[in-house]
């Protein structure tokens, strides 16, 4: 029995095919429209809807390079379900290169939103309406806020079996237990029976080749492994994510020029030295110690601190951690046919 088109904004996209939807949001002072643009792959064949979603917040821009990448992928041509796709969801904050709305709202704070509220709750109300809750499931992209960066990770739902199976499934270096947040696009989700898979990686208003890699692998992984992809031609990640059950910010002793010694991805001992901040004349220097064993998952990119500035992300391990993890993955990333030059740039 042939599949029913799938129908948005008083448009139908029959099987087999694909079409970009624009749903109205506002306008800019100068009456200039703006948009929620949803790509839309209605599969030949019956299967789940998934979202995928970038720049919530619009320096986050690592998210729209995968999807991209997600929109070019060979695979789609054998959809099974339907999948859309939204880019850009924070467009006003995407054009000023700001993590914010104009009214310096955080726009994933503001869920489940309103037809008559702030521009971001029209926003939120609009994005999750349309989009979010007509899914089955989906994965939000987020990379760190500006001079900050992240080592790849998924955010899941503590107690939660079925973000816990696709997190898996997805396969990046780390796994962490995250709480959900009142007014989050994740935690709103979560209420309506939607699960979220939230990554995390990389640099705000940055491009990072490898964070890129292991989104667009992992987002093609839970594909597969909810039947809406076929096997051939997506790898399992060859070695398991680490697990991590709660995190804690190592934050600079004194202020002055830092200097790190350690990485994001790097698994550290209690009593390592991880970084070492010293005033312009270099008199006196002050060490950064790690206070418990652990896995840097994020860590500061400016060389000038203030006390108390946020330094290094440093999440604690499982007891069966693996070091190997994130070389491996690594490894894998770039012996992948599925990342040749022709297929990512």
């Amino acid at each position: 029995m042939p599949r029913d088109p799938f129908a948005i904004a008083d448009i139908q996209i029959n099987p087999g095919t694909r079409a970009s939807v624009t749903l109205p949001v506002s306008a800019l002072p100068d009456h200039t429209p703006v948009g929620l643009t949803v790509e839309v792959v209605h599969g030949k064949r019956a299967g789940p809807t998934m979202f995928v979603s970038a720049a919530v917040h619009g320096d986050e821009v690592i998210g729209v390079e995968i999807v991209r990448r997600l929109l070019r992928a060979p695979q789609l041509s054998s959809l099974r379900g339907t999948l859309l796709v939204v880019p850009v969801v924070n467009s006003f904050g995407f054009l000023a290169r700001s993590r914010y709305l104009p009214d310096r709202r955080d726009l994933n704070r503001c869920f489940p939103g309103s037809a008559t509220g702030s521009l971001g709750s029209r926003l939120a109300y609009i994005f999750l309406r349309e989009v979010v809750l007509r899914c089955d499931f989906g994965i939000d992209l987020h990379s760190a806020a500006e001079h900050r960066t992240n080592l790849p990770q998924i955010r899941v739902t503590p107690r939660d079996t079925t973000t816990a199976r696709m997190a898996r499934a997805f396969g990046a270096p780390v796994i962490l237990t995250s709480a959900l947040r009142d007014g989050s696009l994740r935690g709103e989700a979560a209420a309506r029976g939607t699960p979220v898979l939230l990554y995390e990686a990389g640099e705000g208003l940055r491009f990072d080749e490898f964070a890129v890699r292991v989104g667009l692998a992992g987002i093609l992984r839970v594909m597969r492994d909810e039947g809406m992809l076929p096997a051939k031609g997506i790898a399992k990640a060859r070695t398991p994510s680490l697990i991590c059950r709660a995190s804690t910010w190592l934050r600079a002793p004194v202020g002055g020029l830092l200097r790190t010694f350690r990485a994001e991805g790097e698994i550290v001992e209690k009593g390592d030295v991880l970084a070492a901040v010293s005033d312009p004349a270099g008199d006196v220097e002050t060490e950064l110690v790690a206070p418990s064993a652990g896995i840097l998952i994020g860590r500061a990119v400016l060389p000038v601190v203030n006390e108390g500035d946020a330094v290094f992300h440093l999440a604690e391990l499982s007891p069966t951690a693996n070091e190997d993890t994130v070389d491996a993955l690594t490894a894998q990333l770039d012996a992948d046919p599925l990342f040749d030059e022709d297929e990512i740039i």
